[in-house]
């Protein structure tokens, strides 16, 4: 990674010199399976007289001409900047290089398909890695138009942000695909796509009358698995919404989504032309909680093609607002225009709880982060950025009014479309479709860290009735910034049906460490009192004694399913903050999620119940209730409802935990076909997990291993097989595991990810005790040496956590005090650090 830095003051300098015209870029993907050639021609203006760089990572520059004359290669060019000198008012640059293929989802991927040896290449170019296909100036306020001649193999699909021209004969049965420029755009979300990949087609009509053709893209050996019907129908119900909503027409040509091997993220926004990891085609059984997901991802990178791609942010600092817009717009349009209704409480388990997690790690930072370079970039794509950012939003929404927000929107499209922008200015137009002055309101909420706790109080009298109501305000001692909060207050008592719902609800704004609520006193006190109903404002709720009583009596009959997730969120917190028993935690759910319907919320509770009893349950206790989390999810499994997604979830988490030889025997039964539950298949994706299972507990080797893989020569097969293999509870396997990753630097980044979870999957967390010196012996080397996306995951994956130990605790600190730099690589050590502690005081208030 040294010398791939970019500072933001150097952007900023740059940005005062140049203005970009254009870029003509000339590639051709013929010339082998390591590089491919790269020839870009940019004209831009810039300051008579000044110097300044341009970037291009690349194996070899073959020669760079600026206005005319020829520059001597090696000595403008180190591989990755080209130095630029006595610039005149307008020039033209042509740099002719070879680039490299990664295997790592930065720059342009290659990938080989097991199944039938096809190659299929795609680009990923977030944050800075557009440079690695051809020379730009990587910053994203240097827009420019993009033109693209893309020379491959005559029976590939080539895709571009720009409509697919027919492409024309070149040597040797290739073909030439010469694309028209592109709008007017960042380099960081152009895109080029090509392979023999498989294609389905549809279109829609626009607002403003256009035809939009739609592309659906995938790997010829998935094809059969892409239900592209529903995809398109997705698709077209979040187009009708952003257009009316935004007010404003698609601002792209075409509409191309692109389901992509060995991706690193969830999907990327590139413009017209979205790229999507392949876990969204489903070949085997997923849970409904994917399924929704995959609705929110697809409107999540729609959205972007106005918010980040039409109007693109200035420099780095305002990447939370792209991602957080994008998460916030994508969960209302899922909420309002599919039948995914209940995307907001989703959003309140799964986003909510990340964002509340990641705020209390000592690396949590502003919404609005301060972004030096591009190292700060990319360790900050983090829960603030997504999740709180998009939490933030919400409340801003009720802050201001959803018909407003959705105006001051519309307006900032129009006014800076095609353009760059900084926080202010979409809050100008806020303000006036508002009329509310957000100066102080954007301070509090976007410029300090931490996350506030809200508190009820409440005084009745001896017939029940309220007598006074106030809400309580609390901060972090280390952020003590006390926030507006626009929230609501429900009131639900039990009915007839012995069902907990709302018979009174109050909107209000909160201010201050203490907020009377007048309008509420007067009120008969309810069974039940729930601060921030609706889940309007972001901050973590605490239940009066009352309150908590019955919610956890009756935390099952609560009606409304975010009304029921927000009383298992605040549960959840006051159990990672110490303030309540991790095995009260764990009996709660044991007692409560037989009955939740929300796919989401039981995955995020299971989640929570098998990490509480695995690390957060006091040592003396937790073998014991790690078996009893085990034997009641295969109890759960057994009594839900056949071929139900309950079921499913509860074998999936069963198997994860099983370790006692009945419950070994069982995970056997099931993968064998001995033990059967109706309505449950078990398929290719549930064998894998259930063979993984087995290996953990010592029933299989390297044999069943091997034989699975044959009967799944796939690459999702060759990820579940390093899983499985870094899972074999020997000492010789554990180091195997650990080699293919340190002493080696071949691995995909999805093989990475899943041999570093296979490596951490142990009954016996001894096995991993001799890993704990090595890993901060690699630490340093292997930041050095590896891309950012293949450091950060062995930075994160290999981390013996399931040690959990004080001795781990100082170690870490040991080598945090030891290690000044680099801030990215600290940051994840100080985040895998505060796991540990919490969980030992966790298990310290489990022990009382």
């Amino acid at each position: 990674m040294p010398g791939e830095n970019l500072t933001r003051v150097e952007a900023q300098e740059r940005a005062a010199l140049v203005t970009v015209h254009s870029y003509d870029v000339t590639l051709d993907l013929t010339t082998g399976p390591e590089l491919f050639a790269s020839t870009t021609t940019v004209k831009f203006a810039a300051t008579a007289g000044a110097s300044t760089f341009i970037d291009a990572i690349t194996h070899t520059v073959h020669s760079v001409t600026l206005n005319g004359v020829s520059l001597d290669p090696a000595a403008v060019s180190d591989g990755i900047r080209i130095q630029l000198s006595d610039l005149a008012a307008e020039n033209e640059l042509t740099v002719v290089a070879d680039a490299i293929y990664t295997n790592t989802g930065e720059g342009l991927h290659r990938f080989v398909d097991p199944v039938d040896n096809e190659v299929y290449l795609y680009s990923q170019f977030e944050v800075p890695d557009s440079r690695r296909v051809f020379t730009v100036f990587e910053q994203p306020n240097l827009k420019a138009t993009f033109k693209f001649t893309v020379t491959a193999p005559g029976a590939w699909q080539v895709i571009s942000n720009s409509t697919t021209p027919e492409p024309t004969d070149a040597e040797n049965g290739n073909k030439t695909w010469a694309f028209e420029p592109t709008h007017t755009i960042s380099s960081y979300i152009t895109a080029l796509v090509a392979g023999p990949y498989a294609v389905t087609r549809s279109e829609l009509t626009s607002s403003d009358g256009r035809v939009i053709p739609l592309g659906l893209f995938s790997r010829k050996s998935l094809f059969e698995y892409l239900d592209a019907d529903y995809i398109f129908e997705k698709t077209v119900q979040g187009f009708a919404y952003f257009e009316e909503k935004f007010g404003y027409p698609y601002p792209f040509d075409k509409y191309d989504q692109m389901f992509v091997p060995e991706f690193n993220a969830g999907a990327m926004e590139n413009a017209g032309a979205v790229t999507f990891t392949e876990t969204y085609i489903f070949r085997s059984k997923v849970t409904d909680a994917i399924k929704e997901r995959r609705v929110v991802t697809i409107l999540h990178e729609l959205a972007h093609m106005w918010f980040g791609d039409l109007v693109t942010m200035t420099w780095w600092n305002d990447l939370w607002l792209n991602e957080s817009f994008a998460e916030w717009a994508s969960t209302i349009a899922t909420a309002e225009a599919t039948e995914w209704t209940e995307a907001w409480t989703t959003f309140a388990v799964m986003e909510k709880s990340w964002a509340y997690k990641q705020d209390q790690l000592p690396s949590t930072h502003p919404v609005v982060a301060t972004i030096r370079d591009l190292d700060d970039v990319l360790v900050n794509f983090d829960g603030i950025t997504y999740a709180k950012g998009g939490s933030v939003l919400k409340q801003l929404a009720a802050w201001v009014g959803i018909e407003a927000f959705f105006a001051g929107v519309a307006s900032y499209f129009q006014k800076h479309q095609w353009g760059n922008t900084e926080l202010r200015d979409l809050l100008v137009e806020l303000e006036t479709a508002s009329g509310r002055d957000l100066s102080g309101w954007a301070g509090l909420w976007l410029e300090t860290s931490g996350v506030n706790t809200l508190r009820p109080e409440i005084t009745v009298d001896d017939a029940g009735i309220i007598t006074g109501f106030a809400v309580l305000q609390t901060a972090a001692a280390d952020y003590p910034t006390i926030r507006p909060h626009r929230l609501a207050i429900g009131f639900y008592n039990l009915d007839a049906a012995s069902k907990l719902v709302r018979t009174h609800r109050v909107e209000l704004d909160v201010d201050g460490a203490r907020t009377d609520v007048a309008e509420l006193v007067g009120q008969a006190r309810p069974d039940l009192v729930l601060l921030n109903d609706d889940d309007l404002t972001y901050a973590k709720i605490r239940l009066d004694d009352a309150s908590q009583t019955v919610a956890l009596e009756h935390l099952a009959a609560i009606e409304s399913p975010l009304a029921r997730a927000l009383v298992w969120g605040s549960v959840w917190d006051a159990t990672r903050d110490a303030e309540t028993s991790a095995r009260d935690f764990v009996r709660l759910v044991l007692n409560n999620v037989a009955t939740e319907t929300e796919s989401t919320t039981l995955r995020t509770v299971l989640g929570q119940v098998v990490l509480t009893a695995s690390y957060y349950v006091a040592e003396p206790h937790r073998a014991a209730v790690v078996t009893e989390v085990g034997d009641a999810l295969w109890a759960l499994a057994q009594g839900a409802t056949a071929g139900s997604d309950a079921q499913f979830q509860f074998v999936k988490f069963f198997a994860s935990v099983a370790q006692t030889p009945a419950q070994l025997d069982t995970v056997a039964g099931l993968h064998s076909g001995t033990t059967v539950l109706d309505g449950l298949t078990v398929d290719t994706d549930l064998a894998w997990e259930l063979l993984t299972a087995l290996v953990a507990g010592g029933r299989a080797e390297t044999t069943e291993i091997d034989e699975a893989l044959a009967n799944d020569n796939t690459a999702t097969g060759a990820q579940s097989a390093a899983l499985a293999r870094a899972a074999i509870p020997t000492a010789e396997a554990k180091q195997a595991a650990w080699s293919s990753l340190i002493d080696v630097d071949t691995a995909a980044t999805t093989i990475v990810r899943t041999t570093s979870a296979g490596f951490l999957r142990v009954n016996d967390a001894s096995l991993l005790a001799p890993f704990e010196a090595k890993y901060f012996d690699m630490l340093q080397s292997v930041w050095e040496a590896r891309s950012f996306s293949i450091g950060e995951k062995l930075v994160i994956g290999l981390y013996p956590s399931p040690l959990n130990s004080q001795a781990l605790a100082d170690a870490t600190r040991a080598w945090l005090d030891a290690n000044a730099e680099p801030a990215a690589l600290r940051r994840l050590v100080v985040e895998n650090l505060a796991g540990v502690e919490r969980s030992l005081a966790v298990q310290a208030r489990d022990a009382e």
